[in-house]
């Protein structure tokens, strides 16, 4: 095939935005904070069930110092009955068991409060363990909206880059002439479909040709298209060809 030079390098172009365009997919399919946002996503799944398990002991200890506090009431209410009753008892045997009842209601209420106390002390425990992991899962929270946040902007500037690039493209493509692009756009879906042959380097592959290639190159006429004996791409030729 034959074509201008001119158009021939026109090809590069085409080239460029075609990369530019293929690294904005990537990059709107693949924003850089995507793996990020799946590890705290991850992590927030650990956090939260570890949360859970806090929380439930927590509110298992509140419902067992609610049951305690409700049997001091109970024992308190039956201290307060039995005073009562002592200070109006004339049988010696009705006020002696009374006080029996008062001394065993008073070890009871002792062994409640101990038993409050201790639990109010893993209260405090408890309490800090479920703060600490509410801040780890706030943490994580607020990090993956940050990152999610930034890959919305990434994916929205790759959107930007790849509607302007399509468009260049279509104004380059619009002076080259159809069979010319046809070919570039055929030998494209298996290389870089064109590329600059600089210093005896194809730019497309980064492989340097060999004498005899260079040679069959330089043979060829000026308006020729000649491709890269590695990679297939055209070869588009200029002074810094090194030919």
């Amino acid at each position: 095939m034959r074509a201008a030079p001119a158009d021939q390098r026109r090809l590069l172009e085409i080239a460029e935005l075609d990369a530019r365009i293929r690294r904005a997919e990537h990059e709107r399919a693949h924003p850089p904070q995507a793996a990020r946002v799946q590890e705290l996503l991850a992590r927030r799944q650990e956090l939260s069930r570890e949360l859970a398990v806090r929380t439930g002991a927590r509110d298992d200890l509140r419902a067992e110092l609610r049951r305690i506090e409700a049997d001091v009431a109970v024992v308190d209410a039956r201290r307060e009955r039995d005073l009562g009753r002592l200070q109006t008892a004339s049988n010696a045997k009705d006020a002696q068991g009374l006080e029996s009842e008062l001394a065993s209601l008073a070890r009871r209420k002792s062994d409640l409060e101990d038993a409050e106390l201790e639990l109010m002390e893993r209260a405090e425990e408890i309490e800090a363990a479920v703060a600490e992991q509410e801040r780890l899962v706030a943490e994580t929270n607020e990090e993956g909206a940050r990152l999610s946040r930034e890959a919305k902007e990434v994916v929205a500037a790759a959107d930007g880059v790849v509607e302007a690039s399509r468009r260049d493209r279509g104004a380059v493509a619009a002076a080259i002439p159809a069979e010319l692009l046809a070919l570039y756009d055929r030998l494209a879906a298996r290389s870089a479909g064109a590329a600059l042959l600089r210093r005896a380097t194809c730019e497309g592959c980064r492989m340097m040709l060999a004498g005899t290639e260079l040679q069959t190159i330089r043979q060829a006429a000026e308006d020729e298209v000649v491709t890269c004996p590695e990679c297939g791409c055209i070869l588009v030729r200029t002074e810094e060809s090194g030919l």
